[in-house]
C-alpha cells in the first residue's frame, strides 16, 4: 500500500510524463511540417526565408516607407553615403551586394538594415558623428545584420519559440487538470517568461554578432577599430540623460550597455590603431546636413560663422555651410564670397560645382549654370 507521500510522488511523475508526452507530440507535429522546407544552403545560416523572398519583402517595405516617412531627396548626400557603403561592403561578408539606400530627414542618431539589402540612415547620424570612421562603424554594423541574415534567423527563432511556447501552454493545461490550477498557471507563466527571455537573449546575441562582424569589416577597410567604441560611448553617456520614454531611436532599436561598449573596446585593443586624416568630403556632407537640420537660414548662418573660426578643413566646411545658408536666404553675392573661401582645399570638389551652379541660377545666370554642370558631367559621366 502507498502512503500519501508515495501517492504524491506518483502523481507528480505521471504529470511530468503527460507533460513531456504533450510537448514531444506537439514538437514532432511541427517538425513534420518543417521537413517540407528546403534549407537555404550556403547562407550565413540555415534560414526560413530565401534571399529572393527577403528582396521582395524589402521592396514592398520600402514603397510603404517612402510614402509615409520624411525621406530626404539629396542626390549629393546619397552619392557620398552610397560610395562609403559600397567601399565597406567590398571588405564584408555580404554576398548579395544589390543594396538600396534610404536617407531619412530626422535629427536623431539612427541607422537600420531591412531584409532585401536596404540600409537606412538618418541624416542626424552624420550630424552627430565626429569622423567618417565613426559613421563607417555604424554602417558596418548594419551591413553585418544583412550579411548574417539576422531578419530570417530572428523569424526562424521566433517560429521555433512559438512551437515550444504552445507546447508549454498545453502542458500547463494538463498540469492544471491533474495537479491543480495554481501549478498549471505557474507552469504557463514560466513558459511565457522563458520565451520572452529567449527572445531578448537572441536579440542581444544578434547585436553582439553584428558588432563583431562589423568590426572585422571596419578593420579590413583600413579604418580605426576604436571608432565604434568611441561613438557608442558617447551614445551611452547621452543615454543616461534620457528618461526611458525619451531614448534616442538608435538606442531603442540597438540595445546598448556598458558591457557591450566594453566588449567593443576590448576587441578594438586587439587591432592596430589607425590614425587617419579627417575626410574633407565627410566634413562637407556634415555641413550640408547641419544646414538641412537648422531651424532657419539665420540659425544656419550663426552656426557656420562660428565654425569658420576653427581653421583648417573644418573652417572650409564651415564656409561651405555658410554659402548654403546664404543661398537659401536669397543672398547669392554673400554665398559666392563664402564659397570661394570654402573651395581652397579642393576647388574641383563636386559639392562646390553644384553650389556654384545654384549661385549662378540665383543670380539669373542660367546659361553659365548649365555650362558649368555640363563641363563637370563630361568629366564624370
Amino acid at each position: 500500500m502507498f502512503d500519501r507521500s508515495s501517492q504524491s510522488l506518483a502523481q507528480s511523475l505521471a504529470v511530468a510524463f503527460v507533460t513531456a508526452l504533450i510537448m514531444v507530440s506537439v514538437t514532432r507535429a511541427w517538425a513534420d511540417t518543417d521537413d517540407l522546407k528546403i534549407p537555404n544552403l550556403g547562407a550565413s545560416s540555415t534560414s526560413l526565408y530565401s534571399e529572393q523572398y527577403e528582396r521582395r519583402l524589402g521592396s514592398l517595405w520600402l514603397k510603404v516607407f517612402r510614402a509615409q516617412a520624411p525621406v530626404l531627396d539629396d542626390p549629393l548626400l546619397a552619392d557620398y553615403i552610397e560610395n562609403l557603403i559600397f567601399e565597406l561592403v567590398l571588405h564584408s561578408e555580404l554576398r548579395d551586394r544589390q543594396l538600396q539606400l534610404v536617407i531619412v530627414d530626422n535629427p536623431t542618431i539612427n541607422a537600420f538594415a531591412v531584409p532585401g539589402g536596404i540600409i537606412g540612415v538618418h541624416n542626424g547620424l552624420i550630424h552627430h558623428a565626429h569622423s567618417e570612421d565613426e559613421l563607417a562603424a555604424v554602417l558596418t554594423h548594419e551591413i553585418a545584420h544583412l550579411s548574417q541574415r539576422h531578419f530570417s534567423r530572428q523569424r526562424e527563432q521566433a517560429a521555433n519559440q512559438n512551437k515550444l511556447t504552445i507546447a508549454g501552454l498545453m502542458a500547463g493545461i494538463a498540469l492544471a487538470a491533474t495537479a491543480g490550477s495554481d501549478a498549471g498557471l505557474a507552469a504557463m507563466t514560466a513558459t511565457q517568461a522563458a520565451a520572452q527571455d529567449s527572445r531578448l537573449r537572441y536579440s542581444r546575441a544578434n547585436e553582439s554578432e553584428a558588432d563583431r562582424v562589423g568590426l572585422k569589416t571596419l578593420v579590413a577597410s583600413g579604418r580605426d577599430p576604436n571608432a565604434a567604441a568611441d561613438m557608442h560611448e558617447r551614445m551611452l553617456a547621452a543615454h543616461r540623460l534620457y528618461s526611458t520614454n525619451r531614448l534616442p531611436e538608435f538606442l531603442r532599436t540597438h540595445p546598448l550597455s556598458e558591457k557591450r561598449v566594453a566588449d567593443m573596446r576590448n576587441r578594438a585593443r586587439s587591432e592596430r590603431r589607425v590614425i587617419r586624416p579627417k575626410s574633407f568630403d565627410f566634413e562637407l556632407m556634415q555641413a550640408r546636413v547641419r544646414h538641412q537640420l537648422a531651424q532657419s537660414p539665420v540659425d544656419a548662418v550663426n552656426l557656420f560663422r562660428d565654425q569658420t573660426e576653427k581653421g583648417g578643413t573644418e573652417a572650409a566646411a564651415g564656409w561651405y555651410g555658410l554659402a548654403l545658408a546664404h543661398i537659401e536666404a536669397g543672398q547669392p553675392v554673400k554665398a559666392r564670397e563664402a564659397l570661394e573661401k570654402a573651395m581652397r582645399p579642393d576647388p574641383d570638389n563636386l559639392a562646390f560645382v553644384i553650389a556654384s551652379s545654384e549661385i549662378d541660377t540665383a543670380m539669373g545666370q542660367h546659361e553659365r549654370a548649365i555650362t558649368r554642370l555640363k563641363n563637370r558631367l563630361s568629366l564624370s559621366p
